[in-house]
């Protein structure tokens, strides 16, 4: 199995990018957070890579750092999540956040945030709550994803597509309170 890869981007697309090594081409699928962190496209690159083997396929999904892949491998584990799915998560907030509402069972906030159905969302939080159950999740998780989902709601109210809102609070401290995160995401958004 492949476990890393390092070279040059070849080609960038809005669902993979092309990594060149040692004269070979991988096809290596990213999340839309990590196809925006790598703006000069000729750049080199290191990424974690899951190996997605199939009856007819074998896909390389690749990670700027180890907890991303190790997320999206508890994420790939819930029946009826899959990779694509699993990385259409990973691309929707940050990985604290998501394990904050998983470890708190808000399935409100997944199904809000990611756009995943009520009966996966809540599949996701019975496999994987456990995991994500600590000590900072239950004392602070609640009260902090209250403040983002009101930040969203907010910044929809004013006219922003739920996506560009979304994209607007990942770059916030998941820790910082309603009015500092839309303070901040109008901020973000009006350099845009």
């Amino acid at each position: 199995m492949i476990g890393s890869i390092k070279g040059k981007i070849i080609l960038k697309t809005d669902k993979f990018l092309i990594v060149e090594t040692g004269g070979v081409g991988y096809k290596t699928n990213v999340s839309p957070d990590t196809l925006s962190k790598l703006k000069n496209p000729k750049d080199d690159v290191f990424f974690f890579i899951h190996t997605h083997v199939r009856e007819d396929a074998l896909d390389l999904y690749g990670f700027l750092n180890q907890e991303e892949l190790e997320f999206f491998e508890m994420l790939i584990n819930v029946s009826g999540i899959g990779p694509k799915g699993a990385l259409g998560i990973l691309g929707i907030a940050s990985i604290e956040t998501l394990k904050r509402a998983i470890g708190t069972g808000d399935t409100a906030y997944l199904t809000k945030i990611s756009g995943i159905g009520r009966k996966t969302a809540e599949k996701i939080v019975i496999e994987l709550r456990d995991k994500m159950q600590n000590k900072n999740t239950e004392e602070k998780g609640g009260t902090s994803l209250r403040d983002e989902l009101d930040a969203l709601e907010a910044l929809k109210s004013l006219g922003y597509s739920q996506n560009e809102a979304r994209d607007a609070l990942k770059k916030i401290s998941p820790d910082a309170n309603t009015n500092t995160k839309i303070r901040e995401a109008l901020k973000i958004l009006a350099n845009k």
